[in-house]
């Protein structure tokens, strides 16, 4: 009985052990043949992937909260060819809706593409309008509505489909678009901020993408996390002002014939652009066309990204220097009796006019712009040293730091360059063989209206990010002169307006100010008969609360600044004063007085 027993007990055990390794090697088999890679992949598919989910870009804001960008929900247009019944329609629809040709979407459309399984998805067209989008959704639903009806094959739109997308927008179109840049978003994922403050806050306006799991399994769904929209930015920039000065710089071009200009406005004791207009200018709404509106190397700001000799303004700093080292006081006086004046015995140097003016106070060299007084301060009195020591105090020779992307700056040649002479000096003096841009301009002369404090110039006022607003703190990034020395200017200039006559005047306002004309180089030499035509300005001048610089490049109704550029910043500062309430000085100072 015992042998029997254990013959059928080992029989068994070795049946079992067979069928187990059976077993064990078909599902080795099964876990490692093509068809179950295939079923594992499709397995995870279908539990989900993940996706990244971008932020909404951050607003941006003038100073009293208007939208300047914004972003608006558009649709891309798509065909799912598993649903795709009836090509022809959609074709039609897209010839006809989304301005397709009827060729190419059908092509798209065509079930025969339904056979292989790659591409079962096709863009038809991104960022459309949501009344597009609406008008396709009746259509859809009424052909669909028909089939249930009459139950025959009627047109159909089954597989076109729309998902919804965010598309940067800018709701004042062309205003403020040289500050503003644009948002290149048709890039999608590798999508950026190109110029202007769009480019320089890019990350902050960006926000912090997030990578979320997306399951395909309806049980597994949740619901999308809140995702913190990037950071809103409100501008220094009024909208009244930035708009005033575009089209009052529109009317100054087509008068003067200029080929183009900028005027900034700069609030001295913070450093606050209340308002920047420059050439050319585009909509960036449209911003594929930018490289029509910019030909070359046009500069997308001119008032950042241009340098160029501005002329006569530029004896401000000279002056100033001046007056705050001692070398001079408004009393001090110049005997101009030939018009010319000689630098080391070999080189000339003229007046405007080229004539000779006779004896002149330091208030008259500057209010008949006299390049032979200027000239002789320059080398005579303050030498190379003096002169450069506050001409790169004042900022130039080095970029100021405003917060917009694409702000050139050329170099200061000093006298340890090798190529500096002499000459160099004197006609640094007024303006002539030193590249300044506006924006380096107007800083250093707003530190003149700012008791000789200089702010550092800005285009931002707060950020808003997480619920939270940070004010940007205004910096102040030097002190070329003393106070005394800039309120001495400062009633200077102011005298030489009012006893000149300016056109630059305004009724019941004080202004200080001084024109410009600057000759332009060629290869050949200081040979052109155009010129760049300027005036810089500030008031009132008791408590200036403005800056203005006007520059406008080959007028050709006239070559000078006094001309030109100074009737041009009359008409900004007579509307100025209204949009910014400033009253009169004498009804001014009788409320102050009360």
């Amino acid at each position: 009985m015992k042998a029997p027993f254990q013959t059928r007990y080992l029989i068994l055990t070795l049946v079992c052990l067979v069928f187990g390794v059976a077993i064990v090697i078909q599902m080795i088999r099964i876990n490692y043949s093509p068809s179950a890679k295939d079923l594992i992949a499709k397995s995870e598919d279908y539990q989900g992937v993940a996706e990244v989910i971008y932020p909404s870009r951050g607003n941006i804001h003038d100073r009293s909260g208007h939208i300047l960008a914004t972003n608006k929900i558009a649709y891309e247009v798509g065909i799912d060819l598993k649903y795709v019944a009836d090509p022809e329609s959609i074709a039609f629809t897209a010839a006809s809706l989304l301005d397709m040709d009827y060729a190419d979407a059908f092509a798209l459309a065509s079930t025969a593409k339904q056979e292989t399984d790659e591409n079962r998805y096709f863009v038809l067209a991104s960022y459309i309008d949501e009344d597009i989008i609406l008008e396709l959704d009746r259509l859809k639903e009424s052909y669909y509505q028909r089939r249930l009806d009459e139950g025959t094959l009627t047109p159909s739109l089954s597989g076109l489909v729309w998902t919804p997308m965010q598309q940067r927008v800018y709701p004042e179109n062309e205003l403020a678009a040289n500050i503003l840049g644009f948002f290149n978003y048709f890039s999608r994922e590798s999508a950026q901020g190109v110029y202007g403050v769009e480019e320089t806050y890019n990350r902050l306006l960006t926000g912090k993408p997030e990578s979320v799991y997306m399951a395909n399994d309806p049980y597994l769904v949740e619901a999308l996390p809140d995702i913190e929209p990037g950071a809103s930015l409100v501008l220094t920039i009024d909208r009244e002002i930035q708009a005033m000065l575009e089209d009052t710089l529109a009317d100054a071009i087509d008068w003067s014939g200029a080929e183009g200009g900028t005027i900034i406005v700069i609030d001295p004791e913070t450093g606050e652009l209340l308002g920047m207009a420059a050439t050319p200018t585009f909509d960036p709404n449209n911003y594929w066309d930018y490289e029509e509106s910019f030909p070359g190397i046009t500069p997308y700001n001119r008032a950042i990204g241009y340098a160029y000799e501005p002329g006569s303004v530029f004896k401000v700093i000279t002056m100033a220097a001046a007056l705050d080292s001692g070398v001079v006081d408004p009393s001090t006086t110049y005997t101009d009796s030939s018009g010319v004046f000689w630098v080391d015995g070999a080189w000339p140097i003229y007046n405007w006019d080229g004539g000779a003016w006779g004896e002149q106070d330091m208030t008259g060299c500057m209010q008949h712009s006299l390049n032979v007084c200027l000239a002789h301060i320059a080398v005579d009195l303050l030498g190379e040293d003096l002169f450069y020591q506050y001409v790169q105090a004042f900022g130039f020779g080095r970029s100021t730091g405003i917060d917009l992307a694409g702000e050139a700056n050329y170099p200061l040649r000093l006298p340890d360059d090798n190529q500096w002479v002499v000459l160099d000096l004197a006609t640094n003096s007024f303006g002539q063989g030193i590249a300044v841009t506006p924006i380096q301009m107007i800083s250093a002369v707003a530190a003149i209206a700012n008791d000789g404090k200089m702010m550092a110039p800005h285009i931002v006022r707060s950020i808003v990010d997480g619920g939270q607003q940070y004010d940007i703190t205004p910096q102040i990034i030097g002190n070329p002169i003393s106070a005394e020395a800039a309120q001495t200017l400062t009633t200077m200039l102011a005298i030489a307006l009012e006893e000149e006559a300016s056109e630059a005047l305004v009724d019941g306002y004080q202004l200080a100010g001084k024109t410009g004309t600057g000759e332009i180089p060629t290869e050949l030499g200081y040979t052109s008969t155009l010129t760049n035509t300027s005036f810089v300005g500030w008031g009132p001048t008791d408590d200036p609360k403005f800056v203005v610089y006007v520059w406008l490049e080959k007028p050709t109704i006239s070559k000078w600044g006094s001309v030109v550029a100074a009737p041009v910043f009359r008409d900004v500062v007579e509307q100025l004063v209204v949009l910014m309430k400033i009253p009169p000085d004498e009804i001014r100072l009788q409320m102050a007085e009360n």
